[in-house]
């Protein structure tokens, strides 16, 4: 398989520049996880960076190859689909009346 030197910005791998595996398309993935083990035996913190243009060119603003941005967050993304719903907030309860105290729907 081929890969690439990728640069890495923020977080623990600033600086560094490591090889990373291309895909079928040639391009490196969007999303790069890297896997921190623990002192302590447990589970290990999954570091996060994503993929960003690295320059353009001045004159036709061509890409010029990839870098990766360290994610704090360490979210998955976005909404898989376009037509999927961000989680229901936990506080919203619809069925309650404002005493509190649930709706008799058998009336």
């Amino acid at each position: 398989m081929k890969s690439e030197d990728t640069p890495f910005e923020g977080g623990p791998l600033d600086g560094r520049v490591l090889p990373v595996l291309l895909g079928p398309t040639g391009h490196p993935p969007k999303v790069y996880r890297v896997p921190v083990p623990s002192n302590d035996g447990g589970a290990p913190t999954l570091l996060v960076y994503r993929r960003v243009q690295a320059a353009a060119s001045s004159r036709l603003g061509l890409h010029q190859g990839w870098k990766y941005e360290y994610d704090p967050t360490g979210r998955a993304g976005g909404l898989k689909w376009p037509w999927s719903k961000p989680d229901a907030t936990p506080d919203a309860t619809p069925d309650a009346t404002p005493d509190g105290k649930p709706e008799d729907t058998h009336g």
